[in-house]
């Protein structure tokens, strides 16, 4: 995932469990959305992932505890287009 993954992009936390090397509960929210700050190309001490995520809380989490949520598509606008006025040339 990391590959996939970038800064500015939209994750959702689909596990909140507690950390898994020190044991102690994450100040993360299961449901919630949070964008990336950084990626990381750190492996992570669980050895489940090659990247750790920034996302601005407390520290780095691994990558498991996130899926990539879809980019939204560019909404489409009409845009007023100035054409060039015409001269007439007089003699």
């Amino acid at each position: 995932m990391s590959d996939a993954v970038g800064p500015g992009d939209l994750v959702l936390c689909v596990n909140a469990a507690p950390n898994h090397v020190t044991g102690r509960p994450v100040p993360l929210v299961a449901g919630e959305t949070y964008r990336v700050a950084a990626v990381m190309e750190f492996a992570c001490p669980c050895g489940r992932s090659d990247a750790l995520l920034d996302v601005g809380v407390d520290f780095a989490w691994c990558q498991t505890r996130f899926r990539l949520l879809p980019k939204p598509k560019a909404e489409t606008r009409t845009r007023r287009v100035s054409a060039p006025r015409e001269k007439e040339t007089v003699r």
